[in-house]
């Protein structure tokens, strides 16, 4: 145990960040779960859904440093060929389901003009007097 204030402090803060550094890991083992699940239930439509919300907690462990980038993209790449494999070996109508993408049409924003910005007066310009 240490004597020193500051290393006291220490220890706590570390253990303090340790159980956030689990929690966050425990989360994205879940998320990655979840797809797992889905895939072998044949509910490709959710596992595709699913597939961006891991991607979601792995980034996000990720920019905490609690994910090295490479093992970030590992355990991402890992997934995303997971549910591709899963749905190249489906039948061709859950594919045509999973594959079109629902487009809605939005309409367009009225974009207003900015407004007309005023010239400036030049400046004096400063003369030396001699």
């Amino acid at each position: 145990m240490p004597n020193i204030k500051s290393a006291k402090k220490r220890v706590l803060v570390n253990a303090k960040k340790s159980e956030q550094n689990k929690a966050i890991r425990s989360a994205v083992k879940t998320e990655m779960k979840k797809v797992d699940l889905l895939i072998k239930e044949n509910k490709l439509e959710e596992a595709k859904a699913s597939l961006a919300a891991a991607f979601k907690a792995i980034d996000s462990a990720c920019t905490k440093n609690i994910f090295h980038a490479n093992n970030a993209s590992n355990k991402k790449a890992k997934l995303a060929k997971k549910v591709d494999a899963a749905l190249a070996s489906a039948p061709a109508a859950v594919v045509e389901e999973v594959a079109a993408p629902v487009v809605e049409e939005v309409a367009a924003p009225v974009v207003e003009e900015a407004p007309v910005k005023k010239p400036r007066k030049p400046r004096a310009k400063k003369v030396d007097a001699e």
